[in-house]
């Protein structure tokens, strides 16, 4: 089983009063003139400078940022998706204890009877190969409600290492990341007075201990116990040790990474929604820096500025990083591995995804050249006489002689092993989307002329806009949570009213949907398309057959996506809209949806956090800021580098491991 590391990890467990650790900060001293552990780093003048240009005021380069800009002018079937959904509330409640060596952040409450694991019996051999930083499982097997997940996989994690998990979506994913810490902890985030600075402060129990123990002993030692004094000078080093002077500076800059304005950082926890309380949780994970960090979809619910953020920082991670991720440009600039999940097997690959898809496919390759092999071979017994029940023992005979003979050449010892299967012919997942190309039309198509808008009792977001889109235009439009991208959307498809034919995929898609029919139905209905047709038509968006007649209700988030863009395709638009649009998308499925918006003919806007899709359809960058959009100065490096120097971060100069 996994071994845990000597590293101590600190996890939510008990915080002490914020009243203590405000009186800690004044730095009293005591009658023996011993200053507080604050007041003794007070003159180590390099350490925080270094980290006061970590958390400066994001606005503080706003000008600089204008003058950039040009003048204006998988899914599963019903028992998959339950067994998902049990595994992902798989976890074990809060510890007390202090050791936690690793950490998984999305996941909710303990369902341990929903899944059994086993693991075939280890050497003495191999358990002193071991690593204590290393995580090593061989021969395991998990299966849920009867259904096999992994039989006979091994997993390895090396320390230091950055793994993206690739695979089908579903219960596997979720089944594994449990088993690679057989504890979960989850860092929630209570909705309550406390600052979000506070929430990211109070993850790290240790650092709170020993700054009341500080307390404590500063009190003692005011009132004369001298012998205090010994332990009082651990306590300092280890604060030293830890960081602890700069654990604000530390916990600002990731929360203002992860778009967190300096008020926000301040705002009381209650006062967010699930979506940004979530965002704290993620920071409070970095702050904390674990053994082994892993993270399910980070970058689902980040604006694209947060996103940018987020894959420039962990791209520097020290320790070890386990991610599972849809977004492509992610796993090529942050992992230096890939673990792909296959037919109940794990495979590893050194580098990031756009090596191991390189490998893949040349190890498909290989594959299918011995299935026909095999097929050949399977074809010439029954032709010499032989029933496909003797040929295929014949030909598994042959494969044990093979294996049994590389075995020995190796030098490797014999063990007992299940006799080798025949080989299966290899899958090919493909996906193709299509959009129908509209007739030409005169410029502009849409746009805004001189528009205002704001939301009741709030601050007007848009002034005296002006903004037009001809059928050549691909445009996507940026800037953080908030200013206003998707009202944007919604004002071009809604208030003006035009003449073209509107395509709007809504990343709260779900709304438009009947969830009583099937997707079938709901094309028929919509569109007066024959039963065949309609189910061809989903079936071009990966929607798998089965799919087809069954509630939409009782579809997955990213099923019920494809059934919204067959929707879009049969209304063959003029422009197509898309807000958000591969949030539930497999990485295969984003890159047909590339294909297809390229292939378009009419214009396209996009509002997206996934870098990959913006930069493989060459969009051109408009920002949303100062109640206005400007089209951004340079392409998407820019934009990414004008990100992070707002935030006093130095872009990471990603170099393939």
């Amino acid at each position: 089983m996994p071994k845990k590391s000597n590293e101590e990890e600190w996890v939510d467990d008990e915080v002490a009063p914020a009243a203590a650790e405000k009186t800690v900060k004044k730095g009293k001293k005591d009658k023996k003139k011993k200053k507080s552990f604050f007041e003794e780093l007070a003159t180590d003048s390099k350490t925080e400078k270094a980290d006061e240009v970590a958390v400066k005021d994001t606005h503080g380069k706003q000008k600089k940022k204008k003058d950039r800009r040009k003048e204006k002018g998988g899914d599963a079937d019903d028992d998959d998706e339950d067994v998902m959904l049990k595994l992902k509330k798989l976890s074990v409640q809060e510890s007390d204890e202090e050791d936690e060596p690793g950490m998984i952040v999305r996941a909710q409450n303990a369902l341990e009877g929903d899944f059994s694991i086993s693991q075939a019996e280890m050497s003495s051999r191999q358990a002193m190969l071991e690593n204590a930083s290393d995580i090593k499982l061989e021969r395991f097997s998990i299966s849920a409600h009867g259904k096999e997940l992994f039989v006979n996989a091994d997993l390895l994690i090396v320390a230091g290492r950055r793994y993206g998990l690739v695979g089908p979506n579903g219960p596997h994913r979720y089944g594994l990341l449990t088993l690679s810490y057989g504890h979960v902890y989850v860092p929630e985030v209570v909705a309550d007075d406390t600052p979000a600075v506070q929430a990211v402060l109070k993850a790290d129990t240790r650092r709170l201990k020993l700054l009341e123990e500080e307390k404590q002993l500063q009190a003692r030692l005011e009132k004369g116990e001298d012998s205090v004094a010994e332990r009082l000078d651990k306590v300092y080093e280890e604060l030293r040790a830890i960081g602890a002077a700069a654990a604000e500076a530390k916990a600002r800059r990731i929360l203002a990474g992860l778009s967190f304005t300096p008020e926000m950082q301040n705002r009381p926890t209650k006062r967010f929604s699930g979506g940004w309380r979530m965002r704290v949780s993620l920071a409070r994970a970095l702050f904390m820096e674990p053994t082994l960090l892993m993270l399910d979809e980070p970058t689902n619910h980040l604006d694209l500025n947060a996103v940018i953020w987020l894959n420039n920082y962990l791209q520097g991670w020290k320790k070890t990083l386990l991610i599972v991720s849809h977004d492509q440009s992610f796993l090529d600039d942050v992992c230096t591995d890939i673990i792909h999940l296959d037919n109940q097997k794990l495979y590893y690959y050194r580098g990031n995804y756009l090596t191991f898809k390189k490998m893949y496919v040349q190890k498909q390759k290989e594959l299918q050249k011995q299935y026909d092999k095999q097929e050949k071979k399977l074809k010439d017994l029954k032709a010499g006489g032989k029933s496909t029940k003797q040929a295929e023992k014949q030909t598994k005979e042959a494969l044990t002689r093979k294996q049994q003979k590389g075995k020995k050449k190796g030098g490797q010892e014999e063990e007992s092993q299940e006799a080798p299967e025949l080989l299966k012919r290899p899958k090919e997942y493909t996906v193709k989307f299509t959009f129908p190309n509209p007739p030409p039309l005169s410029p502009p198509i849409l746009g805004l002329h001189s528009v205002d808008f704001g939301y009741d009792s709030q601050k007007p977001l848009f002034k005296n806009v002006d903004f037009g889109i001809d059928m050549d235009s691909r445009i996507c439009i940026v800037g953080p949570n908030g200013v206003g991208k998707s009202t944007l959307l919604l004002l071009l498809t809604g208030k003006l009213n035009p003449v073209s034919k509107v395509g709007f995929f809504n990343q709260q898609y779900a709304d438009q949907l009947n969830m009583e029919e099937t997707a079938t139905e709901y094309l028929m209905r919509n569109f007066n398309l024959p039963y065949q047709d309609a189910r061809k038509c989903l079936g071009r968006f990966g929607l798998e057959s089965h799919a087809h007649t069954i509630q939409i209700s009782k579809l997955s988030g990213g099923q019920k996506a494809r059934v919204v863009f067959a929707e879009l395709s049969c209304r063959q638009p003029d422009v197509l809209i898309l807000d958000e649009p591969t949030n539930n998308l497999d990485i295969e499925s984003i890159d047909a949806l590339s294909d297809a918006i390229n292939e378009y003919k009419g214009a396209v806007i996009i509002v997206s956090h996934d870098a990959r899709l913006i930069t493989e359809t060459q969009c051109q960058l408009w920002v949303v800021e100062d109640c206005t959009i400007n089209q951004i100065d340079g392409d998407f490096d820019d934009y990414k580098r004008e990100v992070l120097e707002a935030l006093g971060e130095t872009m990471v100069n990603k170099v393939n491991p």
